[in-house]
């Protein structure tokens, strides 16, 4: 999974929020956007500001949540001080067999996960579903991995990426012929009712699709605080030509992306994909 783009009201705000309280580094963009990563990493969120921006609208189609992978559970710990530290309340903590997850929103509401793996021979399968949950998370055991500690790290780091992206969508049959059946993403998950989740490679989820809030709506006003668009990431350029071709078939439209290398296709509830390669 590559970035995810957000409409956001005050980018100075923002900005100040995605480096002190998620930990990431900012650089500037063209057009005045700002773009959020890791180490030498790419940008894992790009912030479009708009002060006359709507707000943003939880009713519609769009972003639930973007997932930021953090590569140990100590980083969890240190992820969660680093919140404490800049006074920001979370919105959740949830253990799901196969993570640990720390819920919480920015400024403008957009919703973030901070999350850390379990090594993937700790997932439980019965007849070959993958086995998550909701479970609390245990806190004071995250913390703990931090000893007697006492410093905050003031970085995510280096290894720190996009794991999942978790989408409000309209209904599930649709969404899922895109996904599954023309972009090629493996459902892995049905267990939870109003969702599905679906992925590449045996991962648990690189996309999650609810109808939670977003059952029978339609994308946000045009202008509005949320989600632009997110990246998904071909290996190479076989691998995304081939993803083009069955989007071809299926006759949707591509489009380019104004400022990126990738094309950009629709889901069935309006959301933007952008595809790129590697």
């Amino acid at each position: 999974m590559g970035a995810v783009h957000l409409t956001v009201s005050d980018i100075a705000r923002s900005r100040d929020f995605y480096e002190r309280a998620i930990g990431l580094s900012a650089s500037e963009h063209d057009g005045g956007t700002i773009g959020l990563g890791a180490g030498d990493g790419e940008a894992l969120v790009e912030l479009y500001g708009d002060s006359s921006a709507r707000q943003l609208d939880r009713h519609a189609t769009g972003l639930f949540h973007l997932a930021v992978l953090v590569p140990s559970r100590r980083d969890l710990a240190f992820a969660l001080r680093r919140l404490a530290d800049y006074r920001w309340s979370l919105d959740g903590a949830s253990d799901h067999l196969v993570s640990e997850a720390l819920y919480l929103s920015d400024p403008d509401g957009n919703g973030i996960e901070i999350y850390r793996d379990r090594p993937r021979d700790q997932w439980r399968r019965i007849d070959g579903q993958l086995q998550m949950a909701t479970l609390p998370l245990d806190l004071r055991g995250v913390i703990d991995e931090l000893g007697d500690e006492d410093s905050t790290h003031p970085l995510a780091p280096s290894g720190t990426r996009i794991g999942h992206t978790h989408l409000q969508v309209a209904e599930l049959e649709r969404t899922e012929a895109f996904y599954s059946g023309v972009l090629g993403f493996d459902v892995v998950v049905r267990g939870y009712p109003g969702a599905l989740f679906v992925s590449a490679g045996g991962y648990h989820h690189h996309l999650g699709l609810n109808t939670w809030n977003s059952a029978g709506s339609g994308p946000a006003a045009a202008g509005s605080i949320g989600l632009r668009s997110f990246e998904v990431v071909l290996p190479g350029e076989p691998e995304l030509d081939a993803v083009l071709g069955r989007v071809s078939d299926a006759g949707l439209p591509i489009e380019p992306a104004a400022q990126h290398a990738s094309h950009i296709v629709r889901d069935p509830s309006g959301n933007k994909v952008e595809l790129r390669a590697a």
